[in-house]
């Protein structure tokens, strides 16, 4: 079987990682000119760890990562509200929480796979299946034809877009920034904290080799042209009311290493596999960044497809199988994420004097096992 994979993010890559330890032939097409080494810090949770060891990669990504023990989350004075202690998934799943500069990540993925598999500057603009074949047509007029087809080309996903039409992203109501600066030991050890308030919400934790990565959030309407192309000094000034630490991390990053989007995810889908072409990580299942599980599910995503390859050589078992693994699953990080992102972006200063009230009566174990559906067999 010949297999084309759309898309040579995190998931279109770890797809193709998973695939070539099989032994299968397949080819990704990227639209980017190039590997390009840009991008913020990332998350991997102890699921994503766990399926990367699976696939073959985890044990370089661990040495290229920072490993998490606590998450705290604070008000806007900077009092601790509730923590998650992270070590007590390490002790059950045997994986650690890490960051992990995105750029190392996507590195190690490239570098797992044998030459010539990635071709550049091949933008996907449509597909067609006739018969027992499919065909992705790209934007420089070539094409391309193949036995099965992957659909991993991000959350404005053209493919999908055309398989259901209307499938479009929505916007959560807020704007965020990105970037990595170093440390200079303002960021607690082995520690993520994010601090809530009314006027917005920060988060920060530590990188390896002494740098750390932060994200800030406003609620705005979507494209609004007052957060464009600010200054780090400005972003700075929309969140000067939390700790000093805050407005003097986002002042020491330099412009270049700052990203600023609006937040998206999409509407939980009923179906993934359509005859000969399957959606994977955020062109099946955009999420709000608010779990940290966008390229834990892509991650999970390559896995179970590559395992339903192992077991079953039909290919409409195989989709059946990554179906009944990954909808109801990525659906519910889905709705979770949002609600965890509503309650944190609260504009109301009751509604969010009542949330950070109540907040430190919930049990950290409960936190946790809120979260355990992520780490459980899939």
């Amino acid at each position: 079987m010949n297999i084309i994979i759309i898309g040579g993010g995190i998931g279109g890559l770890c797809t193709a990682v998973s695939l070539q330890k099989q032994g299968l032939s397949f080819q990704v097409y990227e639209a980017a000119a190039s590997f390009q080494p840009v991008g913020a810090g990332i998350g991997l949770g102890s699921n994503a760890m766990q399926a990367l060891m699976e696939i073959g990669v985890g044990n370089e990504i661990v040495a290229n990562g920072y490993v998490l023990h606590l998450q705290l989350f604070q008000n806007a004075q900077g009092r601790t509200l509730n923590s998650i202690d992270f070590s007590k998934l390490k002790e059950k799943f045997d994986q650690e929480n890490i960051t992990i500069h995105r750029v190392d990540l996507h590195r190690t993925l490239l570098e797992a796979l044998e030459p010539n598999t990635i071709y550049y500057k091949k933008k996907c603009v449509s597909i067609e299946q006739k018969q027992d074949k499919v065909y992705a047509f790209f934007e420089d007029g070539t094409t391309a034809t193949a036995d099965f087809l992957i659909a991993a080309d991000g959350i404005h996903s053209p493919i999908r877009q055309q398989l259901i039409p209307g499938s479009t992203p929505r916007y959560a109501g807020y704007t965020c920034w990105r970037g990595m600066t170093e440390n200079k030991g303002r960021v607690i050890e082995y520690t993520s904290t994010e601090l809530w308030s009314t006027k917005g919400r920060f988060g920060m934790a530590p990188l390896k080799n002494g740098q750390v990565y932060w994200f800030a959030c406003i609620n705005t309407p979507e494209r609004n042209p007052t957060y464009q192309n600010l200054k780090p000094t400005e972003i700075a000034d929309l969140f000067n009311h939390f700790p000093k630490v805050v407005p003097d991390i986002i002042r020491g990053t330099t412009a270049e290493h700052i990203l600023h989007h609006d937040i998206y995810d999409i509407k939980p889908l009923s179906q993934f596999s359509f005859d000969r072409v399957i959606l994977l990580g955020d062109a099946a299942h955009a999420t709000t960044p608010n779990m940290g599980q966008g390229a834990g599910q892509a991650i999970e995503d390559a896995l179970a497809l590559s395992n339903g390859f192992k077991q079953y050589k039909e290919l409409e078992k195989v989709l059946t199988y990554y179906e009944k693994k990954r909808l109801k699953h990525t659906a519910k990080v889905i709705r979770l994420s949002h609600q965890i992102g509503a309650a944190t972006q609260i504009r109301s200063r009751l509604l969010a004097g009542t949330r950070d009230f109540l907040f430190p009566f919930i049990p950290s174990n409960v936190l946790l096992w809120r979260l355990k559906f992520l780490y459980e067999s899939k």
